[in-house]
């Protein structure tokens, strides 16, 4: 792409044009049929950090991330989603990422969570195997949720150490030792455990299960993200990487899930 392209790629369509036709897609959505719950696999930062800063460590992708990840909540919160989950680190990516990556990564993340349960407008929860995390790590976490547990706003999810069969496992383990406490055996308990209380032994307990889950980067896979959850979701897929991802692909994606006939399975 020449220099000219790349300048044109930039200012064309302007701001004000996109401005104008997001306000139009957002007047024209069905408000009955909004999602309660919107989850989001914000994928593509290492990608673009590798595009767009090239030279400079892959930490300027996750910062870039963590900065639209904060856009993104407030257009969420502007549209009036009660629950969002956004999912910023899976169990794989401990395992596949080196140290010198990670700890970087882990730095943004908490930073991202701090700011969020800062502005005490929203109920933040850290889901996933914080066990898995470095104590300080994961202490901040904590703590951060804690001090926003009592906020009626908007519910964020953030998915780290996060990944669909840890939960699963977790769940089990959960249900089984609450079954034990109460003298339970364990053919008692295979024989009359039924989904709505192994839903409730979940990392999103009490939450309704994601009605729209949209993934970047061109990826069209779940890669075990609410596993249990996300039986009757709509998935919405989006070529853009995560930082480039706009306000305008947010709201077609709304469109997009308002227009679609929803069978749960029928």
């Amino acid at each position: 792409m020449s220099a000219i392209s790349r300048f044109i790629d930039r200012v064309w369509p302007p701001a004000w044009l996109y401005s104008t036709y997001e306000a139009q897609v957002i007047k024209r959505l069905d408000r009955s049929a909004m999602p309660r719950h919107v989850a989001v696999l914000a994928d593509g930062n290492r990608r673009w950090a590798r595009l767009n800063a090239p030279g400079q460590p892959l930490v300027a992708g996750y910062r870039a991330g963590a900065a639209k990840l904060q856009q993104f909540v407030e257009w969420c919160d502007d549209i009036g989603i009660p629950v969002i989950t956004l999912w910023v680190l899976s169990t794989d990516n401990l395992d596949r990422s080196a140290a010198d990556e990670l700890e970087p990564l882990l730095e943004v993340i908490d930073e991202l969570v701090v700011k969020l349960a800062d502005t005490g407008r929203w109920r933040v929860q850290a889901v996933g195997d914080l066990d898995l995390l470095p104590k300080e790590r994961a202490a901040s976490l904590r703590a951060s949720a804690a001090r926003t547990e009592a906020v009626e706003g908007m519910h964020i999810n953030v998915a780290v150490s996060y990944g669909g069969r840890h939960e699963l496992r977790d769940a089990f383990r959960s249900l089984l030792a609450e079954r034990a406490a109460q003298g339970r055996t364990l053919e008692e308990v295979a024989a009359t455990v039924e989904i709505d209380e192994i839903s409730e032994h979940l990392y999103t307990k009490g939450q309704p299960d994601p009605d729209l889950i949209i993934r970047t980067s061109g990826e069209q896979r779940l890669s075990g993200f609410l596993l249990w959850q996300s039986a009757h979701s709509e998935f919405y897929f989006c070529e853009a990487l995560w930082p480039d991802f706009r306000k305008v692909d947010f709201v077609r994606a709304l469109r997009n899930y308002t227009q679609r006939e929803r069978r749960f399975g029928r």
